[in-house]
């Protein structure tokens, strides 16, 4: 739910790598369109679009804290990470409306549901895209144990994410042909670049347990009283603590006081995060992430077989550039000196072991290696331009094909720098223009 655009540097390169129309300017006015933000329009932000951005409507004093620490340790406090300027610490702007997550679903489609010319099909599986030599004509699915075609008459728009939207083009038969072939896959069209070029925000978290922080979120007979609570005052004022997104402050912050831009994100959580929130932990803290803006690794995305119901092959490639490591140990050290100052830590939290243990760069290395995970902003794996590596041109049509574009952050050049809701948001509304332009 963090509304974050990103700089503009990193649009300039997606335009310089030879991608006309995809520059700051040119996709700025994307962004004001789609939003309607409570602060009011201004030059750089829209407040009649679909998509509701607003502060959050009751901050958890812990992330107030945390926003404190930050200036404690010489960071400015940003109070618009998507104005002027984006370094600094402060509280993220959410997509929220009345309270709850106001989801690409909610702004775009669940208004415009009983339009006749629209039909939403659920619980679905698409198989592949169907071709007619170099032409796609439509998607083939299955539903309710029944295999089922549906005909298009002008495009194929294929929006399955960085993961799935390379998997199903390979599976279609557009892909390296030396990787699909032995896969007994017939190559409809040789296209290297499919899959290639994958890249997320490295993460990695610092967890600390403060039991007697009650106010955040946690499994205590205080934290369940607390949450009853605050189930309550959220029907009866969609208002407290269930109108947070858990990662309610944060920053971007320079590794290291040379760098031209802030090159590390912060997400500051108000609970306890173990694994991701994948293993359910007691009591009650807060957690901090790092990640890395602008990673120079880079992984892939490969068929295991030819069953659309496999799991793709996933390699992230993290830190398998050499530049990468040494700037995630000094945000990793970055993070440790916000956390320290008298804000935070005079709360009396005790930093857990995994990291608390890490003190060399060697050290920290190591605890980066061993917990280091994807924030979920996968990108990069059909790219956008017009090299032999590169999978959709500027219009995001597929190269070599026609009628058929990929419309998701699979196609970004280059991942932006912060969370990727926003920008696919924008993606999306510049690609609806580029579809009625190219149908007149």
């Amino acid at each position: 739910m963090i509304y974050m655009r990103g700089q503009p540097q990193d649009y300039e390169y997606w335009s310089a790598q030879g991608n006309p129309g995809w520059g700051w300017s040119d996709v700025l006015p994307y962004f004001i369109k789609a939003e309607h933000n409570t602060r009011a329009a201004d030059a750089l932000h829209g407040s009649q679009g679909p998509l509701h951005v607003s502060d959050l409507c009751d901050p958890n004093p812990l992330a107030l804290a945390f926003v404190q620490a930050g200036v404690q340790a010489g960071q400015v406090h940003n109070r618009d990470f998507n104005g002027p300027s984006q370094e600094g610490v402060g509280l993220y702007q959410v997509t929220h409306h009345h309270g709850e997550r106001c989801s690409a679903a909610k702004a775009y489609l669940t208004p415009v549901r009983q339009r006749p010319n629209l039909e939403v099909v659920t619980n679905a599986r698409v198989l592949r895209i169907l071709l007619e030599d170099r032409q796609a004509v439509g998607v083939e699915y299955e539903q309710g144990g029944q295999v089922r075609q549906l005909r298009c008459r002008r495009e194929v728009l294929l929006c399955a994410g960085a993961l799935q939207s390379p998997q199903l083009l390979m599976l279609s038969g557009i892909g390296p042909g030396e990787h699909l072939q032995p896969l007994s896959i017939k190559v409809a069209h040789h296209l290297p670049g499919v899959g290639l070029h994958l890249h997320d925000h490295p993460d990695v978290v610092q967890v600390v347990d403060a039991p007697q922080l009650t106010d955040s979120f946690g499994i205590s007979l205080t934290g369940i009283r607390h949450l009853c609570r605050g189930m309550a005052q959220w029907r009866r004022e969609r208002r407290g603590m269930l109108t947070s997104n858990f990662a309610e402050a944060g920053g971007f912050i320079r590794s290291q006081p040379q760098e031209v831009a802030p090159d590390l994100q912060l997400h500051f959580v108000v609970g306890k995060l173990v694994d991701h929130g994948r293993k359910t932990v007691l009591g009650h803290g807060y957690s901090c992430h790092v990640c890395l803006l602008q990673p120079q690794s880079r992984g892939s995305v490969r068929l295991a077989t030819a069953d659309v119901r496999a799991l793709p092959l996933i390699d992230p490639g993290f830190f398998s550039h050499e530049e990468d490591m040494p700037r995630m140990i000094r945000g990793v050290q970055r993070m440790r000196d916000i956390l320290g100052q008298p804000a935070l830590a005079g709360l009396g939290g005790k930093e857990y072991a995994a990291s608390a243990q890490a003190h060399s760069e060697a050290e920290i290395e190591q605890f980066i290696r061993n917990y280091a995970d994807t924030i979920y902003h996968p990108v990069g794996s059909c790219r956008m331009g017009p090299g032999e590596l590169d999978v959709v041109d500027a219009r995001l049509r597929v190269q070599g094909m026609q009628g058929l574009r990929v419309v998701d952050a699979s196609v970004m050049p280059r991942i932006v720098s912060g969370n990727t809701n926003a920008p696919v948001i924008m993606l999306a509304e510049k690609a609806a223009d580029l579809i009625r332009e190219d149908w007149r």
